[in-house]
């Protein structure tokens, strides 16, 4: 019987809704299965045969405490998805990487801690004549700290920059792509490398709203049938990874651009929320993959 930790965080507990179904599933698969908070110090993770990464949602101000815990986890387990992934995936700086590999990316600028916030917001806003932008963590996931701006309130936006920045983060700038308005993202994910399903959420930044404190944001989602173009730019995207692949599991977050071509938002390699409500039997397609890693 293969002994499997699904690890999320205490400040998660109750809010992961794919634990439930993915607990089933891999209880018929005749896994036992343990629920386990990833910063618990009594926990034995040698015990376990494979350490699932899944709603661990509270590490991205806690990033260098979470990796050194992935680390010492992986060299007592199978830590999934693998160390080298999660490092590189935590930080949306991956982006340039898959732009250098020729992916359609949403256009994004970082901003350093040790860089003046105003002649990067500055020399960002003269380079990409867009009516709205994003200001956002490097690091960050639920749309935590990330906020949408008009260019009227650059003097707003200059002081989230600042409050990062003051924190020690690294800021991402990107063009606000209005058309996620009216159609949305779309997140496309995969299990060990096949497609399985593909939602789609609503848009997430409202504007002169401020940036969301919680966990994550509220989310109005939907299943989609993903566009070709999608199933293409997702597929590319996949392939460009700099690891090992196929990757056990993996999220594609899309949106598209003015001329309604499809742009890679982000890639969740990490911890993402994988939706099984939305598709049935996608718990026992996860499931399924996971298995094999143990056969």
């Amino acid at each position: 019987m293969a002994k499997i930790a699904l690890v999320t965080a205490l400040a998660a507990r109750g809010l992961d809704d794919d634990l439930p179904p993915l607990q089933d599933a891999l209880h018929k698969t005749g896994s036992d299965v343990t629920v386990v908070d990833w910063d618990d110090a009594n926990v034995d993770w040698s015990r376990f045969d494979l350490a699932l990464l899944r709603s661990t949602w509270d590490y991205t101000e806690r990033v260098d405490e979470f990796l050194d815990w992935a680390q010492r986890a992986a060299a007592q387990t199978r830590l999934i998805n693998p160390l080298g992934v999660v490092r590189w995936n935590t930080d949306k700086h991956y982006l340039h990487d898959l732009e250098r590999a020729g992916i359609a990316t949403v256009p994004s600028v970082f901003v350093e801690p040790d860089d003046d916030a105003q002649t990067g917001l500055d020399d960002f806003l003269r380079r990409h004549a867009c009516a709205e932008f994003v200001v956002k963590p490097a690091i960050g996931a639920g749309s935590r700290d990330a906020q949408r701006y008009a260019r009227k309130q650059r003097d707003v936006a200059l002081a989230h920059v600042r409050r990062l920045l003051g924190e020690r983060r690294s800021v991402l700038l990107q063009p606000y792509l209005d058309r996620v308005d009216e159609h949305g993202e779309t997140a496309l994910i995969y299990f060990g490398g096949e497609f399985s399903h593909a939602i789609r959420k609503g848009p997430l930044l409202k504007p002169d709203e401020g940036p969301t404190r919680a966990l994550f944001a509220a989310e109005h989602i939907t299943a989609r049938a993903p566009e070709p173009d999608e199933l293409r730019l997702a597929a590319q995207t996949l392939a460009a990874i700099p690891f090992a692949q196929p990757l056990t599991y993996a999220r594609i977050d899309l949106i598209h651009d003015a001329q309604h071509a499809p742009r890679v938002l982000e890639l969740e390699l990490t911890e993402p929320s994988l939706f099984f409500a939305h598709s049935a039997g996608s718990a026992e397609r996860f499931a399924a993959a996971l298995q094999k890693l143990l056969d």
